[in-house]
């Protein structure tokens, strides 16, 4: 993989990472138009400038959360953000290995069907009042908290987008965009640390390090750029509109990536 590529990638990576518009799907397309195949283990290796990206972003809330826990013995927003990061992480866990090696999940359609269905169900959610008392993350009920996470499970398959079913269902139990945003962001670190930890205990994701260190830097340190910027401009963004326009955006790319499919079978 060479330098230009390397750098793109990690563009995509930490942009999509939190706009709502599918990490896993630009970078799934993206490796395609490249190379022919997608590397995972340098998508999941490159998560980790991301992963940094929000810790830096969020440190001061993440100080205030300890704080809240030590000091003032309030677990409310932790206890919150585990149960959230349960179902995806436990599935995760459970049938990665399934998902990464599957036809099905790696595929360009599953991808373009993901891209487009999600953008319509954004388009109808932002439709939706905000007329709710849960202002954030720490007024969720613990119930509340689980159901976002079993919605978040749907992010495993690429083209959904981890912020994007998140932020979705954050709205739907009643918070507003921007509120449903931070909230993403925050049970995103406890769950791609869970992804960093299983890439660190592989040997076989070990020795990938080893052996593409140079490029897997350069492709985080993009990667963690991108990523402190998009997270500031889709907080800022959410907090005065809301997603119709990722929705949209969504429903045209997976519209012109049907048409080039349906072109290229039409040649076979």
């Amino acid at each position: 993989m060479g330098v230009i590529e390397t750098i793109i990638l990690g563009l995509i990576q930490g942009l999509t990472e939190f706009i709502p518009v599918s990490s896993s799907g630009h970078l799934v397309i993206a490796q395609l138009f490249f190379s022919g195949a997608s590397e995972h283990l340098f998508l999941e290796w490159i998560s980790l400038g991301t992963l940094l990206s929000l810790v830096v972003y969020f440190r001061h809330r993440l100080v205030g959360i300890a704080v809240d826990i030590v000091v003032r013995r309030n677990y409310k927003l932790a206890r919150n953000v585990v149960l959230t990061s349960i179902p995806a992480g436990v599935v995760g866990l459970a049938f990665g290995n399934f998902i990464e090696s599957s036809i099905f999940f790696g595929s360009f359609l599953t991808v373009v069907v993901a891209m487009g269905v999600i953008g319509i169900v954004m388009i109808v959610v932002d439709k939706l009042p905000t007329k709710s008392s849960i202002r954030s993350g720490d007024d969720l009920t613990w119930k509340r908290a689980l159901m976002i996470g079993v919605i978040q499970v749907t992010a495993l398959v690429p083209g959904v987008s981890r912020s994007g079913s998140t932020i979705i269902a954050g709205r739907l139990m009643g918070l507003g965009s921007a509120a449903a945003a931070e909230y993403s962001f925050l049970v995103s670190i406890p769950i791609m640390s869970g992804l960093m930890l299983r890439l660190v205990v592989s040997s076989e994701g070990r020795q990938y390090f080893i052996d593409n260190a140079q490029m897997l830097v350069v492709g985080n340190l993009v990667a963690f750029v991108s990523g402190l910027w998009a997270v500031s401009f889709l907080i800022r963004f959410l907090s005065r509109h809301g997603l119709a326009v990722f929705g949209w955006y969504r429903v045209i790319l997976a519209s012109v990536l049907s048409a080039g499919l349906l072109l290229q079978l039409i040649k076979l």
